[in-house]
């Protein structure tokens, strides 16, 4: 007899959320007068003439490794560009994008289907799965589960049980 089999634990693995679209970084450096800061009309007509199409589909990290003077308005505009081509676009590093992107994904998760169960979120992934997913999983399914466990079935780590 399989125990975890019928142990009646619900595995979710959050790399089943994770976007598999290709993640790029945009580094406004590359627009920089002189490396020190941004030049509206420079930038303006990059803006223009940039073939915005390369990212399409793609998940773009938007940000400044320059220590530079960029206003606010650059990334915003860079932004309505990049939007109708990319999958999503944030402001941040990749692992800024990464966070929003599973953050979006668990969002749209039908809590229903764990209402009052025993929950396991599995641990081992074969891409990494950053932290902040899961923490957004617990703070989403602890108002409607029983319990909510780490690892995998056959050995986990309690995180969460419900007094009744």
């Amino acid at each position: 007899m399989n125990k975890v089999a019928a142990s009646g634990l619900i595995t979710l693995n959050l790399e089943q959320y994770y976007h598999r679209g290709e993640s790029v970084v945009y580094d406004i450096k590359e627009n920089l007068f002189h490396g020190l800061m941004l030049r509206e009309k420079d930038f303006r007509e990059f803006i223009k003439n940039h073939d915005w199409t390369a990212y399409s589909g793609k998940n773009v990290a938007v940000t400044c490794s320059a220590d530079a003077i960029v206003p606010t308005w650059a990334y915003m505009l860079l932004a309505t560009k990049m939007k109708p081509y990319a999958n999503e676009v944030v402001f941040g590093s990749l692992e800024t994008l990464e966070t929003v992107l599973l953050t979006k994904a668990l969002d749209k998760l039908d809590l229903d289907a764990y209402k009052d169960q025993r929950v396991v979120i599995k641990g081992c992934a074969d891409i990494e799965v950053p932290v902040s997913a899961y923490v957004e999983i617990t703070n989403l399914l602890t108002p409607v589960v029983k319990s909510i466990m780490y690892g995998e079935p056959c050995s986990t780590v309690p995180v969460y049980k419900r007094k009744d």
